[in-house]
């Protein structure tokens, strides 16, 4: 596939020696060393380090427009992918539930996923990946999951439980469980029967979950753990080569992340909203105190660049600081060496804003064009209206 070949100039860039007029060169979908190509105007622009999203599930509200539509997967994905390049996604991590809550949640449609991604890899250009988030109270599920995993070449996975142990364990009905069950045409009795099922076995999940991260650890797939609590989840996490803490509810689990040299994600949103929309730990607090690698577009895309503008705003770090949460820091947590930040040889993913507004006006993905919008798309067809 061809790639632009242009040199954009004017604008204000990020590069790892912080913001600066400056141009840069863009041909065979790398960042090159400066030279003389075709060039592009950008005054009035920012050029920034495409945007890498290590955690999201935005794109389930595209694969399922009301209640039960959910037979095109595909054109869902494609519309998911629009969605990413608009708010400057040049990677984005899909995590897909297996779980016992069943509908966009279980087992068969975590594969209609994987088979529809495979489907429109080809005809997107956002890098696409999949994170696999499974519930590990399904004992019955292990091996079907290290299978999954295999065939589909996953290679981040992340351990959840959302089974509500302590209302099962006091033999009360969890709240929310006869709408949950009605929701995926499941009989509400029956669905409390199969939580408390898993519940009556939680003792046998800590030796199954051993066995399957050894056999993921050899295979070199990169292991999160959800939600921890406190110190000691996350210890138990780590001595199985679980090294990246998604959302840690508490600084407590936190600093036993960052004291043991794990990776720390925290959800964009948090930022956003000013703290935890459930209670947890502030991320804003957490970036204070240094406790935050990356941040994650969680459950809403446009909060990735936002978060970034509010903590640079703000004076908690410096723009340069604030990016790398978004772009440099989860390529590094995700083992993607060849991006994150625009630099001679890096893959060329670029995310344009107006300089003003702060909107994205155009975003490069590999060093084609997956989104691009306004007056900038007027400069790079090379006339004017």
């Amino acid at each position: 596939m061809s790639t632009l070949e242009l040199r954009l100039v004017g604008a204000r860039v990020l590069t790892p020696d912080g913001m600066a007029e400056q141009p840069i060169a863009l041909g065979n979908g790398l960042v090159l060393e400066d030279k003389h190509l075709r060039e592009v105007d950008l005054s009035g622009f920012l050029v920034l380090p495409g945007i890498v999203d290590a955690h999201g599930d935005g794109f389930e509200r595209h694969l399922a427009p009301r209640r039960g539509a959910m037979k095109d997967l595909d054109q869902g994905l494609i519309a998911a992918e629009a969605e990413l390049a608009a708010n400057g996604i040049t990677t984005a991590t899909l995590a897909q539930f297996y779980s016992w809550e069943g509908g966009m949640r279980g087992p068969e449609f975590a594969t209609r996923v994987f088979d529809g991604l495979a489907e429109i890899q080809s005809r997107v250009e956002t890098d696409l990946r999949v994170q696999l988030r499974f519930e590990i109270p399904m004992l019955e599920d292990y091996d079907a999951v290290a299978e999954l995993i295999e065939k589909y070449q996953i290679g981040y996975v992340v351990f959840n439980d959302h089974l509500p142990h302590d209302a099962l364990e006091k033999g009360k009905r969890p709240p929310r469980l006869t709408g949950q069950a009605l929701r995926i045409g499941r009989n509400p009795e029956k669905h409390l029967e199969m939580m408390q099922a898993m519940h009556a076995r939680s003792a046998e999940v800590g030796p199954a979950v051993d066995h399957l991260c050894a056999k993921l650890s050899g295979r070199g797939i990169l292991m999160g753990s959800h939600d921890d609590r406190n110190a000691e989840q996350r210890r138990d996490w780590r001595d199985r080569g679980v090294a990246i803490a998604e959302f840690p509810e508490t600084l407590e689990a936190a600093d036993a992340a960052r004291s043991g040299g794990d990776a720390i994600i925290m959800g964009a949103p948090n930022i956003v909203r000013g703290g935890s929309h459930n209670g947890n730990v502030s991320a804003i607090e957490m970036v204070m105190m240094g406790l935050v690698d990356a941040l994650a577009s969680d459950y809403h895309y446009p909060s990735l660049r936002r978060a970034a503008f509010l903590l640079a705003d703000s004076g908690v770090v410096d723009l340069a600081g604030a990016w790398s949460l978004i772009s440099s820091e989860p390529a590094r947590v995700l083992g993607l060496t060849d991006r994150g930040e625009l630099s001679p040889g890096k893959r060329a993913d670029m995310t344009v804003m107006d300089a003003a507004t702060r909107r994205v006006a155009a975003t490069i993905s590999g060093g084609r064009i997956s989104y691009m919008s306004g007056d900038v798309a007027t400069r790079f067809i090379g006339y004017s209206i």
